[in-house]
């Protein structure tokens, strides 16, 4: 059904009390008749003892006595019981009027039980209670007939009490239900509100919180944790975009510059020669970065698939040193490595593990001045592999270090002029994470830097 919410509450609400409210009905008048045939059982069985505690005292006395008190016993209870007293023979000794007529065949006697019959005597419902007793050595058979009639006005009228009222109720608890309903779901009806004036210029937006420690306060908290997740998540999107455009608008104005003034007038071939070159290692900038962009894009969307397999750092750490003993001659820096002998096994995808490695290296080549050191070291231990680099560079301020991980994060002054992107540690850090591994940086200002990045053993995988 296509109902709002709190009409199909308010729908369930009534049929609830429907079926509350009829079986309240039904077990009520079942309680009823069982509280009135207990009552006038009770009742004719009373006066079945009234009648035989007669007959004791008269029985002696003679047949005429037995009637006369028997006759004074009915006077008594004028009509509001009736008495019938037989020999074992079917002689009648008394009878009450309405006895006198045909009434059909009552079940048979038991001599000590109480038997209970309904019969309808001139067009009234009477409770007889029956039972052979032994008077003066002989059997009698004793009937005492009770009217249910007050009994049946009583159940007739309760009756009607509850076809009355009952509908009355269910409707005026389903409007109380509808009313309540409205008010339990005002909250929601709020939370709707607010959050469909949501949007991307006003993500700081946040949902009242209800002061009631309910199901609503925790959803309320779980959307307000989500819209923080959102507006954290744009505002990494916005700066990504902005530092992108930034970085690819300086080389691209770079290259049109170079060729507009190679352009303007003739030039001499090493002229010409001189602002190819520039160009060319312009673009391979620009092609690196693109390519660090396109990495972090496909890491954000998912789409970046490692194959993982069992895998020795050792060859992989000698290959980086050699890679990193060429990129550190140019400016005179000595490169060493310490390696275990024995294998260093991870679940790794080689390829990531490489690069993961020489961006690192890269970075360390280019912040360590001219004659400076660069020591890569290896070790395996308490279930995990240990990789170590540390330079003698210029070091990372205590202002810079915890963001350094950061996309398009660039230090101070004296790191930032040697260029960068910012995206190399970035993307250092996906890789670790990948591997459930852990990156972290220790540095002091001038005195160099270490990088120290741990992956769990293969055989904690």
């Amino acid at each position: 059904m296509n109902l709002p919410l709190r009409a199909r509450i308010t729908a369930w609400y009534f049929t609830v009390l429907v079926v509350a409210f009829t079986s309240f009905a039904w077990i009520s008048e079942l309680g009823f008749q069982h509280s009135i045939e207990i009552t006038v059982n009770d009742a004719s069985r009373a006066n079945l003892e009234s009648i035989q505690r007669v007959l004791a005292r008269a029985a002696p006395k003679g047949i005429q006595e037995v009637k006369a008190e028997l006759n004074e016993l009915e006077g008594v209870w004028a009509g509001a019981a009736l008495l019938e007293v037989s020999d074992a023979h079917g002689r009648m000794i008394f009878q009450s009027d309405p006895f006198q007529r045909p009434y059909g065949t009552l079940p048979p006697m038991k001599k000590r039980e109480v038997t209970f019959y309904t019969i309808n005597l001139d067009n009234l419902q009477y409770r007889i209670a029956m039972r052979e007793a032994e008077v003066n050595g002989q059997t009698l058979r004793v009937r005492a007939a009770v009217p249910t009639e007050p009994f049946d006005q009583a159940l007739d009228r309760f009756r009607l009490m509850l076809k009355e009222t009952l509908p009355f109720l269910i409707v005026l608890a389903s409007l109380a239900g509808y009313w309540l309903s409205g008010r339990a779901l005002a909250p929601v009806n709020a939370i709707i509100k607010t959050a469909r004036a949501v949007g991307v210029q006003n993500l700081s937006v946040r949902l009242a919180v209800p002061p009631a420690n309910d199901e609503l306060r925790r959803l309320t908290e779980t959307l307000n944790a989500m819209l923080g997740r959102i507006e954290a998540s744009v505002k990494r999107i916005t700066q990504f975009t902005a530092d992108a455009s930034h970085d690819l608008r300086t080389p691209v104005a770079l290259i049109r510059a170079s060729a507009e003034l190679a352009l303007r007038r003739p030039r001499t071939e090493d002229e010409y020669r001189e602002t190819l070159l520039r160009i060319r290692a312009t673009s391979e900038e620009t092609t690196h970065l693109i390519e660090n962009l396109l990495t972090l894009a496909r890491a954000d969307a998912g789409a970046t698939e490692l194959q993982f397999g069992e895998i020795d750092l050792v060859p992989h750490l000698e290959k980086i040193a050699e890679e990193a003993g060429i990129l550190a001659a140019g400016k005179g820096i000595h490169v060493t490595w310490e390696l275990p002998d024995s294998p260093v096994r991870v679940s790794a995808d080689p390829a990531a593990i490489e690069r993961l490695l020489l961006i690192v290296i890269e970075n360390a080549v280019k912040y360590t001045p001219s004659c400076g050191k660069i020591e890569m070291r290896l070790s395996n231990g308490a279930g995990n592999a240990r990789i170590e680099i540390r330079d003698s560079g210029i070091g990372i301020s205590d202002k810079d270090l915890p963001h350094i991980f950061e996309r398009f994060y660039r230090a101070d002054q004296a790191r930032s002029r040697d260029g960068g992107s910012g995206l190399g540690l970035a993307i250092a850090r996906w890789i670790v994470d990948l591997h459930s591994g852990l990156i972290e940086a220790q540095s002091t200002f001038g005195n160099g830097s270490l990088f120290r990045i741990t992956l769990p053993s293969a055989a904690n995988r």
